[in-house]
Order: structure tokens, then sequence, then C-alpha cells
């Protein structure tokens, strides 16, 4: 085997086996720990901290630790979290939360940067295209990390509230810091660049939100925050818990993370035949098609079928979301990829804010009208950017076909 792809594998374990914990004790918080709104406080301090660490704390730690020992310290922080759900209370949930939050940012981005890292590197020693690998990649590691839905669901389900064992997450740390070898990023060597001062790297998240492709593109991770906090809430609490009772739930969410898996993999090998934008289109129609069906639908329970319809679907789209973002952000700033990635934390985080910040007062019919406003704006955006990408590429193009002509016209004169 490869080591690039064994690397790949590693970190998709490790993750595969860090959030068998996690999502096991995220999903129960509200039900577990109801009495004083202590699992809702707890979910709101950890989104808190993760908007706030998006902001400074990837870019610092990457450069400072490097990719491999900044995933190894933030999943510490989740460690944390499952050991401060040992002895619930104010006093243990609400700081791992906000540790687990500051540490959620640096995680994410520690792993698109290696991925990316990791892609362009094989395939400039393959002789083949950066971004077709860099997809490759994210499309293996999001078939074995979405399966962690699946099995954290499953425990969760066949025996309702009890959570996948917290032991998994300590193996997630030894896994990654025994066998990922760390990494260097090729092209800043071959430019012996150092890196930019402490308060350049400090702000740089900021910086790059210069470049009009990312204030365009940072409707994508905000829509993701959006969509995935609809499902995981209102679509789990007004369509299957009304309808079928909260012991469907689980079993709803696990056909949602197995589509999402088997189709990530799929993305990731299929993007290099068909291109990143019938992907993006086929995101948007699916998820287009079910807002509107769930606009129109009256759930009943012998309609059960369905409901796995509508969570299998959601996968379906999810699985572009989750592939061809990171793999997008990854290709068009690849020397920002720290700042780049931060950003999609930062605005994705943002969207999850957002949504479980009105989910309390808003009906589900509102929430789907802005789901899909938020949708067509981010595809119109992304096609934006999309334009302007052909645009720039052309251009060294034309100026390629000018230069044999000039070459003629200079031989006639003579």
């Amino acid at each position: 085997m490869e080591s690039s792809l064994k690397n790949v594998l590693v970190v998709s374990f490790g993750f595969l086996l860090l959030f068998t914990a996690y999502g096991g004790l995220q999903s129960l918080q509200s039900s577990l720990y109801g009495e004083e709104g202590l699992g809702v406080t707890a979910l709101s301090t950890l989104y808190g901290g993760m908007l706030l660490s998006s902001m400074f704390l990837p870019p610092l730690l990457i450069k400072r630790f490097g990719c491999k020992w900044t995933i190894v310290i933030s999943m510490c922080c989740y460690v944390a979290f499952s050991l401060g759900n040992f002895y619930a209370s104010w006093f243990t949930l609400v700081p791992t939360s906000i540790l687990l939050g500051l540490g959620a940012a640096p995680l994410w981005s520690a792993q698109g940067t290696y991925l990316t890292i990791m892609g362009n590197t094989q395939a400039e020693k393959a002789g083949k295209v950066g971004r077709d690998v860099v997809n490759q990649y994210f499309g293996t590691f999001f078939l074995i990390f979405q399966s962690s839905g699946v099995w954290g669901n499953l425990i969760s389900s066949l025996v309702f509230g009890q959570t996948p064992s917290q032991g998994s997450s300590v193996l997630a740390v030894l896994l990654v810091a025994v066998f990922l070898e760390p990494i260097k990023d090729a092209q800043r060597k071959r430019e012996g660049d150092e890196g930019p001062p402490f308060w350049s790297t400090l702000l740089s998240t900021f910086r790059l939100l210069g470049d009009k492709r990312l204030r365009l593109l940072v409707l994508l991770p905000m829509y993701s925050g959006f969509e995935q906090a609809f499902l995981a809430g209102d679509y789990t609490r007004s369509y299957v818990t009304c309808a079928l009772g909260i012991r469907f739930v689980g079993y709803v969410m696990i056909c949602f993370s197995a589509t999402n898996s088997l189709c990530s993999v799929l993305y990731g090998r299929l993007s290099q035949k068909t291109g990143r934008a019938a992907l993006y289109a086929l995101g948007a129609v699916t998820h287009l098609c079910c807002i509107i069906a769930l606009l129109l639908w009256e759930p009943h329970p012998r309609q059960l079928a369905v409901f796995f319809v509508f969570s299998g679907l959601w996968g379906v789209s999810d699985a572009v979301w989750q592939t061809q973002n990171n793999a997008l952000y990854g290709v068009l700033f690849e020397k920002d990829k720290e700042a780049a990635f931060a950003n999609y934390r930062l605005w994705e985080s943002l969207g999850f804010v957002i949504a479980f910040g009105y989910s309390t007062f808003l009906c589900v019919n509102v929430k789907l009208y802005i789901l899909l406003g938020v949708l067509s704006l981010a595809m119109l955006a992304y096609g934006t950017v999309e334009y302007l990408e052909a645009k720039k590429a052309a251009r060294p193009a034309a100026a390629e076909q000018a230069k044999p002509a000039e070459g003629e016209e200079t031989e006639t004169a003579m």
C-alpha cells in the first residue's frame, strides 16, 4: 500500500473512532441532560466556542505544530468532553463543551489541509491532476468518516440512552499519534517560504476574505450548516418523532449516514469524469426536490418508507457538500489552505448557530423557505466562481494561441 493512501486511511479511521463516540453523545445531549436546560446549553457553548476558534486558532496551531499534532491536540479536546459526560453537571459539561468547540475548528482545518497536501504531493509523484487526487482522498475520508453515524446511531437506537464507548476516542488519539506521518507543504518548501509572522498568521482567516472568490463561496459552507442542522433538529423532531416516535430517529439517521458514506466515495471518483459542477448540480437539484416535497408532505405513520427515502436523499446531497466543498476550498486556495479551511469551518459554524438560534421560534415551513433561499443564493455564487475560474483559465490558452500567429507575421515581414 502506498504511504499516502495509508495516511489517508489513518486519518479516516481516527475520525471514525472519535466521532462514533462523540456523535452519540451529541445527539443525546438534550435528551439525557434536559433538566434545567443543561444539554441545550452545552451544545450552544460548543458551537459558540467553535465559531470563536475558527476566527483565529487553526492557522496558528497548524503553523506551530503541523497538521498531525494539531489533529492529536484537537482530538484530546473531544476526549475531555467524553470524560465530562461521565460526571455530567454544569461544572463539567459546560467547560468541556467550550474546550471541544475550541478544538473542533483546528481539527477539521488540519484534516482538510493534510488531505489537500497529501493529494497534491501524490498527484505530482504519479503525474496526475492534483484536484482529481484531492477529490478521491476526500471521498475516501468521508466514506469512512460518515459511517460513524451508522455505528453511533445504531448503538443509541438499540439501547436508547446508551452512548458509544468513550474509549474509542482515546483509541483515535493513539492511532493518529503513532501511525500518521507528519507532512510538509511541498509548494512552500520549494519556494523557501517559512511562513508569515505571528500577527499575519493570526489574522490570515480574515485577510483571505479579500479574495473575491472566497467572499462568493462563504454561502456554500453556511448552507451546509443550515441543512445539517435542519436534518438533525427539525426533520427528526417535526417529522420523524411526531409521526413515528423517538425510537425511529436513530434508524432514520442511520439511513442518512449510510447513503452519505457510499455517495462520498462515489463522488470522489466520479468527479474525475464529470467535473465538480455536475455534482454540485446534482446536490442542488436533489435538495431542491426534497425541500419542495417536505413543504407539501403531510407525514403519516403508515408512510414508513417515505421517512427513510427523505433521509437517504438528504444524504445523497450532503455527500456533495462535504466532499466537493472541502476539495474546492483546497484546490482554489492552495497557497492559503489553513486560512481557507478555517474560513470554511467559520461559516459552516455560523450556519449551525443561526439555524439552532431560530429553531425554537420559527415554524418548519419558514425554515424550509430559508433553506430554499440560501441554497439558491449559494448556487448562484458558486456558478459565478466557476465562471471566473473558466475565464482565468482561458487567458493563458489565448496567449499561447497568439504566439504562433505573431511568429508567422515576423517571418512574412522578413
